[in-house]
């Protein structure tokens, strides 16, 4: 954002060292602290418990647009405090019926193999070696719902794919509920899980980047329109080999039985939204947070988040969402409980110049002065440091705490001795909030 509005963030003793810009840092791999024991019920991955995570849009990253232009960001996002890299797509895409001139990632002609545009394999290994030597895991977005037209299973296995009353391959279409008008991607052909042998192609294929490449989990695409006992069955054999971690692309509370470790809140991004526009305030994230106990087990991570590749490229960039409001939705995506998600760019300040990035074509990123950078560093380490701010079970409870003005939030979050109290201004003017006058848009977090 550049706008500037006077904000304070108290750490209790945590001494932070907050790269001022996107600068290029020296690989120096920080010492490991003891993980933590796991605790019962879903035996989530101990690396997540303090993290957050970073999605890599390679494409938009760098001007090269390579997985080896990427890794000199590594030092520098390992430094912001990202404890997670999640990478879309770095598979090869599909040439037929291709939308643009570079395609969407999300049509995938190959699960085995990378993307010739951004690198090899070797240089992937290298990027996930380095990622892992500076105290990061690395997931990769998996696509298993559809597959472009030109994937050698349309020719090999058309009974793996879906067809229409004709019996002939075709476009998928997809409807967001059942009322819903049709969206028809074009550029992709949709499987058919009533293959049994499909099941056994698609998990080897996953197993195969846990293999070769040593990643540590997977960011699963719409995650829904795939049957969950698929992903159930796909956990297992995925941690036969290493302790993985998985995203899914959906809010469904039946992924987290056996399969999904962390869900997207779709909830809480459009009600910060409303927040920012003056449309909502305490009393609805007060409602959104009933809403998550009612719904959610204790030990379900949920992700929060103000922008991802979606938002951005097909909605709108952060200053069209946000304005002025922008850092202090920030604030609460990463202190509220579950895992917060920083996008590619976030940190440079995803607006005007660095507008919403194009989806199908090459748009770089621009790296002018990252002006959020030293926000995300002080509250990504933040996350780290305090055991209140873990995800899941793993942190603290959260109690809502009286404030002078309905348009203050205050919180606390607590887990043992360890307390982060977060006071938080919803509104375009001054407010008095226990005991100090919090600007615009202003946030003070205590943490002892």
């Amino acid at each position: 954002m550049h706008r500037r509005h006077a904000c304070s963030l108290v750490i209790g003793m945590l001494a932070t060292t907050s790269p001022s810009a996107c600068a290029v840092l020296p690989h120096a791999p920080p010492d490991h602290a003891p993980m933590n024991a796991p605790t019962p019920g879903f035996a989530h991955v101990p690396w997540s418990h303090q993290a957050s995570i970073y999605e890599v849009n390679v494409r938009q990253y760098t001007p090269e647009g390579s997985l080896n232009a990427f890794a000199a960001h590594l030092p520098r996002l390992a430094a912001m405090g990202v404890g997670i890299l999640w990478f879309m797509p770095i598979q090869p895409i599909g040439i037929k019926n291709r939308k643009g001139g570079q395609g969407s990632y999300y049509s995938i002609r190959d699960y085995t193999a990378v993307n010739p545009e951004f690198g090899t394999l070797d240089d992937f290994r290298r990027v996930v070696r380095q990622a892992h030597a500076l105290g990061m895991k690395v997931l990769l977005d998996w696509v298993a719902n559809h597959t472009a037209w030109d994937h050698p299973w349309v020719s090999q296995h058309p009974d793996w794919y879906k067809k229409d009353a004709a019996g002939q391959i075709h476009a998928y279409t997809y409807y967001a509920t059942p009322e819903s008008t049709p969206e028809f991607w074009t550029d992709v052909v949709g499987l058919d899980y009533r293959a049994p042998a499909l099941w056994q192609a698609m998990t080897e294929a996953m197993r195969f980047w846990l293999r070769e490449a040593d990643i540590d989990g997977f960011r699963c695409d719409v995650a829904s329109l795939v049957p969950t006992p698929f992903w159930n069955q796909a956990r297992v054999a995925l941690d036969a080999i290493k302790p993985v971690f998985m995203l899914a692309e959906s809010d469904a509370v039946d992924l987290h039985a056996s399969a999904f470790d962390m869900s997207y809140d779709w909830k809480l991004y459009d009600t910060l939204k409303l927040v920012a526009q003056g449309k909502a305030g305490a009393v609805e994230l007060k409602a959104w947070w009933a809403r998550e106990q009612a719904r959610y087990p204790t030990d379900a991570y949920r992700m929060r988040y103000t922008a991802n590749h979606d938002s951005n490229s097909w909605h709108g960039h952060d200053e069209q969402f946000y304005g002025a409001a922008f850092r202090v939705m920030a604030v609460l995506a990463a202190t509220l409980p579950g895992m917060a998600l920083v996008y590619s760019g976030q940190e440079s300040g995803l607006n005007g110049l660095s507008r919403q990035l194009a989806f199908f074509e090459k748009d770089p990123i621009q790296w002018h002065g990252c002006p959020n950078a030293a926000l995300y560093t002080e509250l990504l380490q933040l996350k780290q440091a305090h055991p209140a701010l873990g995800n899941g079970r793993e942190g603290g409870t959260l109690a809502w705490l009286p404030s002078e003005h309905p348009a203050v939030l205050v919180y606390r979050r607590q887990r043992g001795a360890d307390q982060v109290t977060v006071t938080v201004n919803l509104s375009a003017s001054p407010q008095a909030a226990r005991g100090r006058t919090l600007p615009a848009w202003g946030w003070h977090i205590a943490a002892t």
